[in-house]
């Protein structure tokens, strides 16, 4: 199994400000966009996003 590490993705739905704590295995952007489509829906717009440690 791998290791994962918890950080705060904060992004933009539809124009508003939001962030959600994921476990990642890297701060990648790729990995969060993952993330986010898992729990919002496809017609959503996801934007804005950066990925940093949680503290």
């Amino acid at each position: 199994m791998t290791a994962t590490t918890k950080y705060v993705i904060k992004y933009k739905l539809n124009g508003e400000r939001r962030f959600e704590f994921a476990h990642l295995h890297s701060n990648d952007l790729e990995e969060a966009k993952q993330a986010l489509a898992k729990i919002h829906e496809a017609s959503d717009e996801i934007t804005d996003i950066t990925v940093s440690k949680a503290l």
